[in-house]
């Protein structure tokens, strides 16, 4: 095929990009760049189809589906960089470029799915398969290819892909309007504290990044909002337990003010139309539609293990909240305790049965520190040198970009880690990539990766000093940029995370499980202040606390999986009432209380706008692999070389070539058991 190109020498988004390891030039990109850049990006990949079906030669698995896996290497560059800004660092301007750019990105992928003569080329390959000497990874392309355009309409009548079009714009544009939304009320709520009595309670370094964060707004006093750094600490130490409901109902009511960020009908819409698709597609439900895909396969099968670990799990947590619920009573608080008290009572709690607390081991895990004990873990399993270069250009004054290097100093990689929140970023943390590796013809490509996260900053007095749980996050982040920087797969279409979805947080939930292990703490947590390493007891200490309340995290997770599911196989009447359906979905797992305005349906990104729609179940799923693959370091060292290798090459270098299961089958050499988990839980 020749490769079309359209250059615009004004914009750099359409040329060649000339950087180290041809990274994106964000230093040169303009908020006037990215339509332009889109419009002719779109252009180019609609030729570069057209050439496919016009290609005289009768359709061959190179000349048809790998031609048309590489089509639009240009537009899934700026896709890569837009969307990925859009969420990292945006502004109004890019949230209007996106809701402008969506139906455009729509149309392109219906014209080219619904394309009878491109479809007729796909199905003649598809029908040779038998016959056609592929390996394991064409052939699983060939598959995903064809299975990609029966699941997108490609079989339906003209009628029914009209329909199918109307219904995937309009998709395309509310799930981006949701988030716009639940950024919008994260940012414009704000708590502003002026009597330091109402301080009690809180951490010093918490007391100063309040101050800094009012400082910086020109605010006199010390400033909360709803970024998780300072959220969380405010209802794990806040005495003041009138302001900890205040941060909590704001929190937990986001979107749900029946105002212009309002979420009820943005949701009602997904759930009707993500069902209109399904039904068009021959699939009861768009859980069953979704599931095809996935290793669970089916909704029953979903909705039967998350009820599995639902009925192990539930007698513990009660036991769990009243355990907190005797703890609250004997510190002199009387009546039931609501949610806003959860976390300020179980910290007390843990403290007491621990021996210490979060803040006791924070000044141990300092940023920088951990960013070299997360590099050193990566050197010992996998070989890999990380350096930072600052000659390549980096969108944010905080993000740091990274080279990435192999045993025998190949460059593998470029990683960029964003750490810190603001009002631009969305909340959680998140892998993404600027690049896909590829390697077709010979062509090595190598992945450009981004860990994007809102860990806690530094102040004017100390360093950013993370939690344990951001620890655990950072590795987790980091397991899926593994899983993006370590693949060797021939296509795009199956390198790196492109994989199952219920088997992409395998890595990433697999790797947290270093965060407990003596031997790899010792490498990099000391004091930041004394320079002294973290001492043998506390590290015993937080082993000894790893189960704390798994129970009733559980619980929490499985409450979130069935409310998806809820959603998505369970169907939604057209005049529910939200608060009374969401209730309906997680009372088995609900301990609490409800809370008046509290909806956790108008910002739950995840499900709405994060791509977990029929798939939050994932988590728990992944959970059960990452307990049973990490019992095998446990047996053989958690650093021992030929165990991570063994991980490396069947299951981080092999992307989605070929079936999750064939992969974790030829890691473990069995099917993973839910046992592990439920030990490493103590729930057995």
């Amino acid at each position: 095929m020749t490769k079309i190109t359209i250059q615009h020498t004004e914009n750099p988004l359409l040329n060649p990009f000339q950087n180290i390891h041809q990274t994106a030039p964000f230093n040169s990109i303009k908020i006037e760049h990215y339509l332009p850049a889109f419009d002719a990006a779109i252009e180019e990949t609609k030729a570069e189809v057209q050439q496919i079906i016009d290609n005289p030669s009768a359709p061959d698995f190179v000349n048809t589906i790998v031609a048309l896996d590489l089509a639009g290497e240009k537009l899934e560059r700026i896709k890569g960089i837009f969307f990925n800004l859009n969420s990292a660092e945006t502004s109004d301007e890019m949230q209007e470029i996106a809701q402008e750019i969506a139906p455009k990105l729509s149309d392109l992928g219906n014209d080219i799915s619904l394309n009878e003569q491109l479809f007729a080329r796909i199905k003649e390959v598809h029908n040779q398969k038998d016959n056609l000497v592929l390996n394991v990874e064409e052939s699983t392309l060939l598959e995903k290819t064809y299975r990609r355009f029966v699941r997108s309409g490609a079989n339906l009548n003209e009628t029914d892909k009209a329909k199918y079009r109307e219904i995937t714009k309009e998709l395309s544009t509310l799930g981006l309007q949701y988030q716009q939304n639940v950024l919008a009320e994260t940012n414009a709520y704000e708590l502003l504290i002026t009597d330091e009595k109402d301080l009690s309670g809180l951490p010093a370094s918490v007391i100063e990044l309040a101050a800094q964060t009012a400082q910086a707004k020109d605010k006199q006093g010390w400033l909360f909002n709803l970024q998780y750094p300072s959220y969380f600490p405010f209802l794990k130490y806040a005495d003041n337990r009138s302001l900890r409901e205040q941060i909590f109902r704001a929190s937990s009511s986001r979107a749900n003010h029946e105002n212009e960020n309002d979420n009820k009908s943005n949701i009602k819409r997904l759930v009707e139309l993500r069902l209109e698709k399904a039904n068009l597609l021959g699939f009861k439900t768009h859980a069953a539609y979704k599931l095809q895909e996935r290793m669970a396969e089916t909704p029953e099968k979903v909705i039967g293990f998350l009820e599995e670990l639902h009925q192990q799990s539930k007698p513990f947590a009660l036991k769990e909240f009243a355990e907190v619920q005797e703890y609250a009573k004997k510190a002199g608080f009387e009546g039931i305790i609501q949610r806003w008290d959860w976390a300020y009572y179980s910290e007390k709690l843990k403290s007491e049965k621990y021996d210490y607390t979060d803040e006791e081991v924070k000044p141990y895990l300092q940023l920088e520190k951990v960013i070299s004990g997360v590099f050193q873990l990566a050197q010992k399993l996998y070989g890999l040198g990380l350096k930072e270069n600052k000659s390549i250009e980096v969108y944010h004054p905080d993000v740091m970009a990274y080279e990435v290097y192999n045993e025998k100093e190949e460059f593998i990689a470029v990683l960029y880690l964003d750490f810190f929140p603001r009002e631009s970023k969305r909340s959680g943390a998140w892998m993404t990539d600027y690049r896909t590796q590829s390697n077709v013809n010979g062509n090595s490509v190598r992945p450009h990766v981004s860990l994007v996260t809102n860990f806690t900053k530094s102040t004017e007095t100390t360093p950013s000093l993370l939690t344990f749980d951001e620890v655990t996050t950072f590795l987790h982040e980091f397991g899926h940029g593994l899983h993006g920087m370590l693949s060797q797969c021939q296509y795009p279409g199956t390198s790196g995370t492109s994989v199952y979805w219920d088997f992409v947080e395998l890595p990433s939930q697999m790797h947290e499980n270093w965060a407990y292990e003596k031997e790899w703490l010792d490498t990099f947590a000391v004091h930041f202040h004394t320079g002294e390493k973290m001492p043998q007891e506390l590290i015993q200490k937080i082993q000894k606390a790893q189960n704390f309340q798994a129970a009733y995290m559980m619980e929490r997770q499985l409450s979130f999986a069935m409310l998806d599911m809820a959603y998505h196989h369970g169907g939604l009447p057209s005049d529910v009432d939200l608060k009374a359906f969401e209730m309906s979905a997680i009372a088995s797992t609900d301990l609490f209380e409800p809370v008046d305005g509290s909806l956790q349906s108008t910002s739950f990104s995840h499900i709405f706008s994060g791509g977990y729609d029929a798939g939050y179940y994932s988590y728990k799923w992944a959970e059960v692999l990452d307990a049973d693959a990490f019992s095998v370091f446990q047996e053989r060292g958690i650093f021992d070389r030929e165990t991570a290798d063994s991980f490396r090459k069947n299951i981080l270098e092999k992307g989605g070539s070929e079936h999750p299961m064939i992969l974790y089958k030829a890691f473990r050499g069995q099917e993973p058991t839910a046992t592990a988990l439920l030990k490493r839980n103590g729930l057995i």
